[in-house]
């Protein structure tokens, strides 16, 4: 799995944290060992121009999913085919203060959209309330357990 990291940011990202997160979430869902990926950190001047562009929505937001080769998620016995799923956009300072709002660390909360992200390169939505609920699910079980590994090893 090849995951790319940039951070065009001034606030301190865990990189390694990112990355093994990714291979997790990659792991659980059964994409082919050789899956891509881009991770961007980026302020908020560059998320609102990027939230206009391609959302039509004025404004900074807290992630953006760009897939590439529409890879969905595979089985144990049938693994997604080699691809480059796409990129994800973060933005740490709007997710320091969603954070601040939800009770938990900034880190944590990047880590979530993280993990949000990914879904909906795998073509995961939250549109309607039923597509919400089995995305959201996902989303907690994976970041959970994921949190939880880290633990056990530490």
């Amino acid at each position: 799995m090849n995951i790319d990291l940039e951070n065009e940011t001034t606030y301190e990202v865990d990189e390694r944290e990112f990355i093994e997160l990714s291979r997790f979430v990659f792991a659980a869902m059964h994409l082919h060992p050789q899956t891509e990926m881009e991770i961007r950190f980026v302020d908020e001047d560059a998320m609102e121009q990027l939230h206009i562009e391609w959302m039509d929505e004025p404004g900074p937001t807290d992630v953006l999913s760009f897939p590439m080769d529409e890879l969905t998620p595979g089985s144990p016995d049938n693994p997604t085919a080699e691809g480059m799923l796409g990129s994800i956009v973060l933005c740490p300072s709007v997710a320091h203060k969603q954070a601040l709002t939800a009770g938990h660390s900034p880190q944590e909360e990047m880590l979530l959209l993280t993990t949000h992200g990914i879904l909906h390169l795998l073509g995961y939505d939250h549109v309607e309330l039923e597509e919400e609920k089995v995305m959201f699910a996902l989303q907690r079980k994976l970041l959970l357990t994921f949190l939880a590994e880290r633990r056990a090893e530490s």
